[in-house]
């Protein structure tokens, strides 16, 4: 039957699925990480606030750090990272626009934040229950996105 023989592999039942499962989560942390970064940058440009500067500062600090994970694996896989889709950038771009179009307030800019950083953590925990034969290194830049996400979240509340 075709289907059990699917999952079978989808599982990891295969060495090469193994490594691809690995390379799709990774390449999904990379666009979700990108996509984080351009969204600071979009956003710090809107902030008169010094300490939500600050804040989305350290945030995007923390983004290319597992960018920098995520590429270190890409290496060792011998593989390309996809690049981010140019519309996908011109789209948050443009969304980023509109939404601070006549609101620029550092509630607002958290609460967009928060709904970024919220969707990119469910997208994340997705990936770590469907997934149980990714490597350790992988599974750890997931958990490590996945705090990130958790984190900044937290620290978007206090401008609510």
């Amino acid at each position: 039957m075709i289907l059990p023989n699917l999952i079978i592999l989808i599982l990891g039942g295969v060495k090469n699925m193994d490594e691809n499962i690995n390379l799709t989560i990774l390449n999904e942390i990379g666009k979700a990480t990108r996509m984080g970064l351009s969204s600071i940058t979009f956003v710090s440009d809107k902030t008169e606030d010094e300490q939500m500067k600050e804040e989305l500062s350290s945030q995007y600090a923390q983004y290319g750090k597992i960018l920098d994970k995520v590429n270190t694996q890409f290496e060792k896989y011998g593989e390309i990272p996809d690049e981010e889709p140019m519309m996908d950038k011109m789209m948050a771009w443009t969304g980023v626009q509109m939404n601070t179009l006549t609101d620029k307030s550092n509630s607002h800019i958290a609460e967009l934040m928060s709904q970024g950083n919220l969707m990119g953590m469910i997208e994340a925990q997705k990936l770590l229950n469907h997934s149980p034969n990714m490597e350790p290194e992988v599974k750890n830049i997931l958990n490590e996105f996945i705090t990130l996400q958790n984190n900044n979240i937290e620290q978007m509340k206090k401008y609510l």
